[in-house]
């Protein structure tokens, strides 16, 4: 099959139509509308990084030459100009969705975001107190001289663009709003009438105080954002002197090249045209948007209103079998154990390492971290155990996009406490989530591991659905000992028998197991798999699964995000489904099951079906060995596909039709998978 002629849709597009989704919930009347408040503002933040890397990297492939468009195998101008057209029917449908539903529908729960023309004089004056007190100070202004350059834009700051008016003479200004302000002030109740104002509006209220000494008839301000090109030109090779160069590539990356400029489009034209000729920028870049700028501060909108407002908290769930009151290794010694977060607590992978901290007989920690909470507890437990006097090995991934700082500042931290901190592996990201405790045991080393298909991150397993498992089961940690002694010396882990580990097993591995599939289905035998995932881009992967289908294979996949394969296509697809599920937390965890002839093959692991994750990166795939927990995760599985409540149909029309299945029930998975774990424990 030539990979060439295979139908897919382009990875951007397809992305676009992720983002479609989370817009979909915003939209979804179903779901609580300070939440809807919430996705519209997830929304936001992914388009924001979505030009920043995304757009950014087609910019730079929309420059090559037309024979390197034919190696591509697509146009990356027509890719720009569709992203263009898409994302500006999304603006529109998010405006619409803002301004004539949710802000409607707020007012009947008798919540009102006020703006600066709303305000009365009682009101007014506790506004400008408010401005003068906290707001002013941190404001400064910059007039705008035309025989000057442009001043440089923040990448994805707020900024006022002001214009000031007298006798038909022009002046402008440029004021930035600092994120260090509240975005949001609750102003005083009003017979049990709420009432919120943005601090733009606080601004644009103010604005005469701030521009007193010019002489103006009229004054009139607009927001403007601009997001830069986020991507880092890097040598891949890591070493002590990779940390000062990226320093300074972040450095750079605040000064990257212009990707967008998202104004208010109520902005009059001749002031757009006078952005865009100063700022030399082209009609590609620009994007008509909202009132407010840089959306994804509303995650943070206040509830003021009834809880009914918000979706329900859901304690986490206590895994049977573990209790935090005995040694969790301990019992892990025993019987391997799973945590499904964020059903269940992530407090035992935290107690995990706390045990691991001032058990005497441990001797040493090795971990792999890619991205860390801000104030994280994982870290707390890693210096405490370096100071315990074992020896801890903490690989920090320092080029996880746009968590370097945090990651470098870690890093520096860990070995000023004494932890022996690696650098990784020349060319390649460490994505794995890995951890191993070595203990000393009647005189010999038994080891302890925590592999995971999230992050060590207590912040984001409460949002995150992600699978860890607890195990001292010989053929997995021998495994990943030689992993972590790879890591240590900055190779390659390989040899290994069960452990799947990117980027030398994983595409053989997954074909082999593709393959036996193919033959089980070409020998009349039932033949199938059920694979989970973020992102499906791949384009070998892709015409592998085609194979597979073509051969009678069934196929049922959940995507979260982009997927570039279409299912359903005549002599390809026909016998793959896809859906993906978008809900309350971020599907995250990544499942394989293989039929394998009846005797099911059951892995979780850290990668995508994308190309970076099985050739470029670190990344580990474990079989599940456990009867039980292969159970669970079958349970779980089979769940997620039966949701016709959040799953979307990926299709050829692209047009994210909500899932139905034989079921007339109601069934929505996350609801459905607490209840279900809620139930065995």
């Amino acid at each position: 099959m030539d990979v060439k002629k295979i139908p897919l849709i382009n990875r951007e597009i397809s992305w676009l139509y992720f983002n479609d989704r989370v817009l979909q919930e915003a939209s979804d009347p179903t779901v609580p509308l300070i939440e809807r408040v919430r996705f519209l503002a997830i929304f936001s933040s992914n388009l924001d990084e979505f030009y920043r890397v995304r757009v950014a990297t087609m910019s730079r492939l929309a420059n090559l030459n037309e024979k390197a468009k034919e190696v591509l195998g697509y146009n990356p101008k027509k890719i720009l100009s569709q992203i263009k057209n898409i994302v500006v029917k999304q603006e529109r449908k998010f405006n619409n969705l803002y301004e004539n539903i949710i802000i409607k529908q707020l007012a009947e729960e008798k919540i009102f975001i006020l703006n600066d023309k709303q305000l009365n004089v009682t009101r007014g004056a506790f506004v400008k107190s408010y401005f003068r007190d906290r707001v002013l100070a941190t404001l400064v202004p910059i007039m705008i001289d035309d025989a000057q350059p442009f001043p440089e834009l923040r990448d994805r700051g707020i900024y006022f663009f002001v214009k000031l008016t007298k006798n038909q003479k022009s002046r402008y200004a440029l004021i930035e709003i600092r994120d260090s302000l509240s975005r949001f002030l609750v102003l005083p109740e009003t017979n049990k009438l709420k009432f919120i104002i943005l601090v733009d509006d606080i601004i644009r209220y103010s604005l005469e105080d701030i521009f007193f000494i010019f002489d103006h008839d009229n004054i009139e301000a607009y927001s403007i954002q601009l997001t830069r090109d986020a991507e880092l030109d890097l040598d891949k090779v890591v070493s002590e002197k990779f940390i000062d160069a990226l320093s300074k590539s972040l450095q750079k990356r605040k000064k990257g090249r212009p990707m967008r400029l998202l104004y208010d489009s109520e902005m009059p034209v001749e002031m757009v045209s006078y952005l865009v000729k100063k700022m030399g920028l082209h009609t590609e870049n620009l994007i008509p948007g909202n009132r407010y700028l840089n959306f994804k501060n509303f995650i943070s909108f206040p509830n003021v209103g009834r809880p009914e407002l918000e979706y329900p908290p859901y304690p986490a769930l206590p895994v049977p079998g573990l209790s935090f009151g005995k040694s969790l290794i301990g019992m892990i010694a025993i019987k391997d154990y799973l945590v499904s977060t964020p059903y269940q607590s992530y407090d035992y992978v935290i107690h995990f390492l706390r045990e691991a901290a001032i058990d005497p007989k441990v001797k040493e920690i090795s971990i792999a971290l890619y991205r860390l909470a801000d104030h994280s507890h994982v870290i707390h437990a890693l210096i405490n155990a370096a100071k315990n006097g074992k020896k801890v090995n903490c690989l920090v991934e320092l080029r996880a996009r746009f968590d370097e700082e945090n990651n470098i500042t870690y890093s520096s931290r860990l070995q000023e406490e004494g932890v022996n901190v690696l650098y990784g592996v020349p060319n390649y990201k460490v994505h794995s989530k890995i951890c191993l405790v070595t203990r000393t045991e009647k005189g010999r080393a038994v080891n302890y591991a925590c592999l995971s298909t999230g992050n060590f991150n207590e912040k984001t397993a409460k949002i995150y659905a992600d699978h860890t498992l607890f195990t001292a089961n010989k053929k997995l940690t021998d495994d990943l000992v030689e992993v972590f002694r790879a890591l240590k010396t900055n190779t390659l882990a390989k040899g290994l028998k069960h452990l799947i580990v990117s980027p030398i097993d994983s595409r053989p591995a997954i074909y082999k197991l593709i393959d036996n599939e193919i033959k089980n289905a070409r020998a009349g035998k039932k033949a199938y798999m059920i694979l989970k995932m973020n992102s499906l881009a791949d384009e070998q992967l892709i015409t592998k699964l085609y194979q597979a289908s073509s051969a009678g294979v069934k196929i049922s996949m959940i995507v979260r995000g982009m997927c570039c394969l279409i299912p359903g296509v005549k002599g390809f697809s026909e016998n793959i489904e896809v859906i993906s599920i978008v809900d309350k937390y971020l599907e995250h965890a990544r499942v394989h099951i293989y039929c394998n002839g009846g005797n099911e093959l059951i892995y979780l692991t850290s990668a995508d079906f994308m190309t970076r994750n099985i050739d470029n990166r670190v990344e580990v795939g474990y079989p599940i060995y456990d009867p039980e927990i292969k159970k669970e995760i079958r349970d779980i599985i089979n769940i997620q596909l039966g949701d016709n409540t959040k799953a979307r149909e990926i299709n050829i029309q692209n047009n994210n039709k909500y899932h139905k299945t034989k079921s007339v029930t109601p069934s929505r998975a996350q609801i459905d998978i607490y209840n279900y774990l809620k139930n065995k424990s």
